[in-house]
Order: C-alpha cells, then sequence, then structure tokens
C-alpha cells in the first residue's frame, strides 16, 4: 500500500521540474500534457515520458500521466506515453461516461483511470462517470476551470467552489470511488494547509497540488496524526465498555458517542494500522 495524500501536476516538457517533483515528497507525480504543456512541446514531452515514469517510481512515487481529451490530441498522447507504463492515467475535461469508456478502450484497460471533473455538466454527471468503468479508481475536481465555468473568480477562501467541492465528494463516495480535491493555486503554503484542513473536514482523503513546495503541508494534513490514534482509541475503548454495561451509547469528551462514531474510528485505527509511515525522498 502507498499513501496517496498528494497528486501533483508537473510541466510536461520541463526536465528540471520533473526532477524538483521526485525531490517534493508528493505520493503521485503526474506528468502533465494538457494546460502545463504548449502544443509546441507536446511531442518533447511524450518523448521524455519513456523514462520519466520509471524514475519517478524509484523516488518512491506513483508515477501518473494527464494526458489531453481523446476528441483533441489525447490519443497521440496515449501512443506515446504508455509505453512507459504509467500507474494512473488522468484525462480533463470529462463531462460524460461515454468519454471514460472510450479511455479506456485507448488504454487496453491495463491502468487506472481518473477522470477529471472540471465543468457544471461534468459535476452533474459525476456519479456516472465514477461507475462508467472498473478501472476508475479515483476522479478530480477543477478549481481554475471550474470557476471560469460558473462565472465567478477564484479566491483564497475558495467560497466559490464550497458547494462543488461537497457535492463531488457525495457523488464519488456514492459512486465507489476516491475524491482527489482540487489544487489550491496561490503560492503560500499557510494557505495551501488551511485549504487541505477545509477539504479533510468535508471528508476528502487526498489533494492535488500545482506547487511542489506544498507537498509536505498537504501530507501532514491527510496523514493520520498520533493524536486522532488516541482520540480514536478513547472512543472505542468507552464505546465498546458502554454497549459491556448495557448502555447504547457512550459519552467522551462532552461528545455522545454512537454506533457510526464508533465505526468510524475503528476504520481510522485500522487505516492506521495498515497504511505505512510516509517516504522520505532523498536529496539529490
Amino acid at each position: 500500500m502507498h499513501p496517496r495524500r498528494s497528486w501533483l501536476f508537473v510541466p510536461g516538457a520541463d526536465p528540471a521540474a520533473h526532477q524538483a517533483a521526485a525531490r517534493s515528497g508528493a505520493d503521485i507525480l503526474i506528468q502533465e500534457l494538457e494546460d502545463f504543456t504548449p502544443a509546441d512541446l507536446r511531442p518533447k514531452a511524450r518523448l521524455l515520458s519513456l523514462g520519466l515514469f520509471d524514475s519517478w517510481r524509484k523516488a518512491g512515487a506513483i508515477a501518473a500521466v494527464r494526458v489531453n481529451p481523446l476528441e483533441t490530441c489525447g490519443r497521440e498522447d496515449l501512443a506515446a506515453v504508455m509505453k512507459g507504463r504509467p500507474d494512473i492515467v488522468l484525462m480533463p475535461k470529462v463531462v460524460s461516461p461515454e468519454q471514460v469508456r472510450a479511455l479506456e478502450g485507448a488504454t487496453g484497460g491495463v491502468v487506472e483511470l481518473v477522470p477529471n471533473v472540471e465543468t457544471a455538466a461534468g459535476l452533474l454527471n459525476a456519479f456516472q462517470i465514477g461507475k462508467a468503468s472498473r478501472k476508475v479508481s479515483a476522479m478530480l475536481v477543477a478549481s481554475e476551470d471550474m470557476v471560469a465555468d460558473l462565472g465567478t473568480n477564484r479566491s483564497r477562501g475558495g467560497e466559490e467552489l464550497a458547494y462543488v467541492r461537497a457535492r463531488f465528494l457525495v457523488e464519488c463516495r456514492a459512486a465507489g470511488v476516491e475524491a482527489v480535491d482540487c489544487p489550491y493555486t496561490f503560492s503560500d503554503v499557510k494557505g495551501a494547509a488551511a485549504d487541505a484542513r477545509y477539504a479533510k473536514q468535508l471528508g476528502y482523503r487526498m489533494k492535488s497540488l500545482v506547487a511542489p513546495e506544498h507537498a509536505a503541508a498537504i501530507n501532514r494534513v491527510f496523514s493520520i496524526s498520533d493524536l486522532e490514534i488516541r482520540e480514536a482509541t478513547r472512543i472505542v475503548n468507552a464505546f465498546e465498555k458502554a454497549r459491556k454495561s448495557g448502555m447504547e451509547r457512550a459519552k467522551v469528551g462532552g461528545k455522545l458517542v454512537e454506533m457510526p462514531i464508533y465505526s468510524a474510528a475503528k476504520r481510522l485505527l485500522l487505516s492506521s494500522a495498515n497504511t505505512p509511515p510516509p517516504q522520505r525522498r532523498k536529496p539529490r
């Protein structure tokens, strides 16, 4: 098992950025062939992918790529990058389950798929998109493109995306796939950490990012802390003791603990036991 807390988008044709990404500590590194790679540099990016994914895996990360929509040059992207054996293929601008099934066919059904939902239409179809293929392991919600589609402006507080992020999480949970939160597209690390904490409170377990320096802060937010483990242990012990005494619920620190809270605490403890500690990248 490998943690998947942080999903870093990396410019596709920039070798220096590829090396910096490997040192960032992000769990998943994504060679980005759409917005981060100008059209005239895409042939170079495709060639770089042949050795890139193995180098990222050797650095301890999961290697992913985001290709362009199949309706544009996505098939040309896939013809090259699949030779490098990416672990995950992401695709932007997904609005229908048919696009996911087409992507599964184009990849030969041998790789995890992560559709990116970037528009209001995509959000309304998110459940069907998540159920379109068994190869869909997660879906990712966008920030900048979504804000543009909604006709508003991006803010540090992200109020304009509050409904989108909450609904997207519900759609993903209902579809049985993981939800990857949108990136914080400002430079400050403090703001990135605060945005990650907000996402975690909503129920997200992972977040995308566009700045390597945000990776450590996001990983800390989405790691299970010693404090969370101690609190979950208190809840489990108190609830089980109450049940043995014939009571239907327990009281822990002023909180009434019923079966859903107990079950959540048990899941957290199981997750902490099965998840390896974060891998440290060796300086280069």
